[in-house]
């Protein structure tokens, strides 16, 4: 292996990774099992607040933190301030979802002790990022600037989500709660998400490619407009101005669509032909990324039912760009992790796997395309208000998932 993880504690980065599987299972599990409830569109319930919250927190922002406990010291050639620090973080982290998931499931009223542990574990975490970014001796300005400011929007959504917690514990209602509520989301999923997704994409894309020559000639646009676009968005909140709205999403969707041009340049310039499959579906999801801004502008044009494309999109947004990235993605990195953390000290002394032997893609199209397809139909069958198909398909999703994780085990057993 490379020198990049000479910086890295990969117990570190798996311990974040490996436990965000039981998020997302759980997820999937208690929305298959509250498919109803989905059907005719109750999305704003105790079990469903618990299914979104282990989604997007136990899974997402977990296996996130994980794959930045590696990635960091490998994109800005820096070590991890504390690792020491970081498993402390992990386990604040790990206590503070699990009881605030459980809290909104049983009893939203007490949310708020569980969010406050939440929040104490991520402020941990991104005092842990700002000193390794503070430490960097190499300046990479632009992904320093698109990380940093993924991170100042992971500090925005816990402030807002504090905010929401502290106003559902006391029963009433805080000064213009849909628009925190609208900000909250718009923070966590393109201003964490997106932007770290994109970040890291700028790194990943080369390198599982093998692409040279490109000249990432969009990314400073890329990311100012985007920027300007959930500025726009957020101005619309608090104005409820359906102009500015439709600005904000204009704005968002050029963006985002100056990064997939940047996308399409290396892999352009790649000189590996044949990409691997997990890596293939990484990349698809950009395109569902593009698809659904693009519909996003095109719905505040049309100023449809908020509550029935709005909540639709969201989904989309979630699963087929955030959930997808990461889960294409996972299948590169979870195994040279594995192999590092196994194999790299015996090297020259004793004979060792090549990073190779421990994929094995063979059933990884039929698990991806299940994904899709539970997806798809899970947005069928709320659209038609279909009950069978709804558990059909949500069932599907959380056969999917339960398979790829035993394909993440058995790497692990190699």
């Amino acid at each position: 292996m490379n020198n990049s993880f000479s910086h890295v504690n990969i117990k570190l980065a798996l311990a974040f990774i490996l436990t965000s599987f039981l998020g997302l299972v759980a997820s999937q599990f208690i929305l298959f099992w509250n498919s109803e409830w989905l059907i005719h569109g109750y999305f704003r319930i105790p079990s469903l607040w618990m299914a979104f919250h282990l989604l997007i927190l136990g899974f997402a922002v977990m296996v996130v933190m994980g794959a930045m406990y590696q990635m960091i010291p490998v994109v800005l050639l820096t070590p991890i301030w504390n690792e020491r620090f970081g498993f402390y973080q992990y386990i604040i982290t790990i206590s503070g979802i699990l009881i605030l998931s459980i809290q909104l499931g049983l009893k939203p009223s007490i949310a708020f002790y569980g969010g406050a542990i939440t929040i104490i574990g991520i402020l941990m975490f991104l005092f842990q990022m700002y000193l390794t970014i503070k430490a960097q001796k190499q300046k990479n300005r632009i992904t320093g600037l698109v990380v940093g400011g993924a991170l100042t929007f992971l500090f925005l959504t816990i402030i807002a989500g504090f905010l929401l917690a502290w106003n559902i514990g006391n029963g009433g209602e805080i000064l213009r709660h849909e628009s925190i509520f609208s900000s909250h989301l718009l923070f966590g999923l393109t201003g964490w998400f997106t932007l770290l997704i994109i970040g890291f994409s700028y790194k990943l894309v080369p390198m599982f490619s093998l692409a040279h020559g490109f000249s990432m000639r969009w990314i400073k646009k890329a990311y100012f407009i985007y920027l300007l676009g959930m500025f726009f968005l957020i101005l619309s909140f608090w104005m409820n101005d359906s102009t500015l709205s439709q600005i904000g999403w204009l704005l968002l969707w050029i963006g985002f669509t100056l990064f997939l041009l940047d996308i399409r340049e290396m892999l352009a310039k790649r000189l590996r032909r044949q990409l691997d499959r997990s890596f293939r579906f990484a990349l698809m999801a950009i395109y569902f990324g593009s698809v659904i801004h693009f519909l996003a502008f095109i719905v505040s044009l049309m100023k449809a039912n908020a509550v029935i494309w709005g909540g639709v999109l969201i989904y989309l947004y979630i699963m087929t760009w955030i959930i997808f990235s990461i889960l294409g993605y996972l299948k590169k990195i979870v195994p040279v992790l594995w192999w590092t953390l196994k194999y790299d000290k015996k090297i020259g002394k004793e004979q060792v796997p090549a990073l190779k032997d421990l994929i094995n893609e063979k059933n990884d199209i039929i698990i991806y395309c299940s994904f899709l397809i539970g997806i798809v139909g899970t947005v069928i069958a709320f659209l038609t208000e279909n009950i069978l198909l709804m558990q059909f398909f949500q069932g599907l999703l959380f056969v999917s998932i339960v398979l790829y994780g035993i394909t993440i085990i058995q790497i692990l057993r190699k």
